[in-house]
């Protein structure tokens, strides 16, 4: 089709903004179904896709309906019996046909889902390389995936093995904030046990999924394995979750759709379900540290990408005999290294920056101490909100407590490390926490009674794809990466065969 055969062409920054500054309409997306872009059943229904810099329209995404969900489910329903019997070796060598395409194209990838999302170009890339490693990791997993087996004696001694088989049609719902990469760590494992999927990006940031569709179409992905319909959440999202036919959600977003998913899911029990909800996410700064090492792990974990990753750092508690050295330091740190539109992009949209503005009058109101930035303006020219650093609050305010998801963070004192655990442990959230120290006893200490699903210890972001993924409490259900995607995406049966009868 035309636009993605003219954005195929566009991979330097100069060629994608002279091209968006001729267009007089927007670039317009399409479903992809059975192989094949398929226009919306709604044509006349579309969903604006703005630009995060300017705030003008970048794109329109169709808005979908249940008779898309129904079209793509069916030809996913046809594709699955010979996809999951189709070899591991097959299999592997398509994630890897897969990987190398995004991996020729790569700044292509990266162009657009920074001009997208409005993440910074060096971020994109990362994002991009991390994509990559998705595909290249589970092609690889599944040739090396070891199984239990057991003899039983007795009269006739009797082998006892678990044998996994994929589960079958998944729905695949990624948020807008890491577009390219969440969609990738869904798809991937998806292919690689043998299961079919119906990909449903956020409507917010749909560029790189569409082109990804066109990678599937060059790799030859048989037709049906993989199909993307976009569109929002009441109409695709909840379609897709509600069918029938489809027997497992993986899900990354906010916990009221996280919530709203397991009711719409409670009456079919055999429906696997996988929900990543984010956090409010403490960092534990004691008093034995190196302050510029930890002041520039503070700020990174605070706004990378604006904040605007389900891992970040929001709440910050500093040791009270180091805060003064410490809160001086950082903020002299964000100041000099967090720019906007140079280290730092706008936050995705107008809704989400409306957001983190009404969280910011909030603090105001409760006259908490802004250390940098401030109010941003009700009605901006692009969605930029500079990074903004606060202390003063009480740590039951709505600022402190709830997942604001953008440049913002709130800085505190404790005074032991049991109060710093209780501090951390204060939330109804627990995906991530960082533990920033050089005591090796506490290094473990702390991180044992931290409620989260992952623990960084003086480091932050790291991942190795064969871990565990996920949290607890209200971050979610399940676990993905290596074994634990495996889990997600097949059935196990345990067979017992005997050497004679």
């Amino acid at each position: 089709m035309e636009a993605l055969t003219t954005l195929w062409q566009l991979n330097t920054e100069q060629k994608a903004h002279e091209f968006l500054d001729s267009q007089r309409d927007p670039i317009r997306i399409s479903n992809f179904v059975g192989n094949e872009f398929v226009p919306c059943t709604t044509s006349n229904k579309w969903v604006d896709s703005f630009d995060p810099r300017s705030g003008k329209v970048l794109a329109q995404v169709p808005l979908g309906a249940l008779v898309d969900v129904e079209m793509a489910v069916e030809a996913a329903t046809k594709a699955f019996p010979s996809w999951s019997r189709t070899s591991r070796k097959s299999r592997s060598q398509m994630l890897q046909r897969i990987a190398s395409i995004i991996s020729e194209e790569k700044e292509l990838f990266a162009v657009w889902e920074s001009i997208d999302q409005g993440k910074t170009l060096s971020r994109a890339r990362v994002e991009v390389e991390r994509a990559i490693d998705n595909f290249n990791y589970f092609a690889t997993y599944i040739l090396h995936e070891e199984h239990a087996s057991r003899y039983v004696d007795g009269p006739t001694s009797v082998l006892t093995y678990e044998h996994r088989s994929p589960v079958g049609v998944f729905g695949l719902i990624t948020p807008w904030n890491m577009p390219l990469y969440l969609l990738t760590w869904k798809i991937a494992p998806c292919l690689a046990f043998g299961c079919v999927g119906i990909a449903k990006p956020s409507e917010v940031t749909s560029m790189t999924a569409f082109l990804l569709a066109e990678v599937f179409r060059k790799a030859e992905l048989p037709p049906g394995v993989i199909n993307i319909v976009f569109g929002d959440g009441p109409g695709v999202g909840s379609a897709l979750v509600r069918s029938a036919r489809v027997r497992g959600v993986s899900f990354t977003g906010g916990p009221a759709t996280g919530a709203r998913i397991r009711r719409d899911t409670a009456g079919d029990i055999g429906k696997h379900v996988s929900l990543e909800l984010g956090g409010k996410n403490p960092v534990l700064v004691f008093d034995d540290v190196d302050i510029p090492n930890a002041v520039r792990l503070a700020a990174r974990a605070a706004f990378e990408n604006s904040g605007q990753i389900c891992l970040c750092g929001s709440r910050v508690y500093v040791h009270r005999y180091i805060y003064d050295s410490f809160m001086s330091a950082f903020v002299a740190y964000v100041e000099k290294n967090y720019r906007l539109g140079d280290t730092m992009g706008p936050v995705a949209s107008l809704p989400h920056y409306s957001k983190i503005r009404s969280y910011l009058l909030q603090a105001q109101a409760e006259s908490a101490q802004f250390h940098t930035g401030g109010i941003p303006c009700e009605e901006p020219q692009g969605y930029w909100i500079p990074p903004v650093v606060l202390s003063g609050l009480d740590t039951k305010s709505r600022v402190v407590s709830e997942e604001i998801f953008g440049p913002v963070v709130t800085v505190s004192a404790f005074d032991s490390e049991d109060e710093a655990v209780s501090l951390a442990n204060d939330n109804i959230n627990g995906l991530a926490c960082i533990v920033m120290t050089n005591n090796v006893s506490r290094m473990r200490r702390v991180g044992e009674r931290i409620d989260a699903g992952l623990v960084w210890v003086n480091c932050w972001l790291v991942r190795e794809l064969g871990t565990a993924f996920g949290g607890v409490k209200a971050s979610g259900v399940g676990r993905e990466g290596g074994a634990h995607s495996r889990d997600v995406f097949t059935n196990l049966r345990t067979l017992h065969v005997p050497s004679s009868w």
